[in-house]
């Protein structure tokens, strides 16, 4: 993928190969997008090769961002609850974000999270395409409408599809559902624990499509 070097864009150095370990060493000097330059370090994808099913989520967060791992922070911790819940093993599954950089303004002493734009999701698809062609997972599950979006296009709408079965040329099977985020955003506990509910509900669906249970 070509992009404007005079904006501080470059292709993504993905490498043709057939280690997930070497891919993801070459993300580390990703400067495909300005993303990098603020950015504390690349958070690639983690879990298995071979994993049946794959999370793809929109982007690092803060905690992410410093620990250099994805979903480790509170929305990782709410995942993690759901996953085991609906009856899915973290450790065999692989966990990855749409895009690799925090991208984030500041607030006070705080980093604030801001929504990858197309430009910045394009940029960062030649590394999701390169785990998923090595993973090769049985079932793809899309964790908000970022993700979504990066696999099917711009039009796509989580409201819309949700917790339904899909098709796309980047996997053979697809379901999506809202971000674990949103659950922390809920008004009150009744919203977080009927939210809650669908949640791990699209993650057994997911389970079923997979052929795990």
């Amino acid at each position: 993928m070509q992009t404007k070097t005079e904006e501080g864009w470059r292709p993504a150095p993905v490498p043709g190969t057939s280690s997930l370990t070497q891919v993801r060493e070459a993300a580390r000097d990703c400067t495909a997008c300005p993303l990098y330059k603020r950015a504390t370090q690349t958070v690639f994808g983690e879990g298995p090769k071979g994993a049946p099913i794959m999370l793809v989520g929109e982007q690092p967060g803060d905690y992410e961002d410093v620990a250099g791992k994805p979903f480790v922070g509170p929305a990782g911790k709410i995942m993690d609850r759901a996953l085991e819940e609906a009856g899915i093993d973290r450790k065999q599954v692989y966990v990855t974000n749409a895009v690799k950089h925090f991208k984030w303004e500041p607030r006070g002493k705080r980093r604030i999270h801001q929504k990858p734009n197309s430009r910045e999701i394009a940029a960062c698809r030649p590394w999701l395409e390169a785990e998923l062609r090595l993973v090769r997972p049985k079932l793809l599950l899309c964790l908000g409408s970022t993700a979504g979006q990066a696999i099917f296009g711009p039009s796509f709408r989580v409201t819309r599809e949700r917790g339904r079965l899909l098709s796309a040329k980047l996997a053979p099977k697809v379901v999506a559902t809202v971000h674990p985020s949103s659950l922390l955003r809920q008004p009150d506990e009744e919203s977080r624990q009927r939210e809650y509910a669908h949640f791990v509900a699209d993650l057994r669906i997911a389970l079923r499509a997979a052929g795990q249970k």
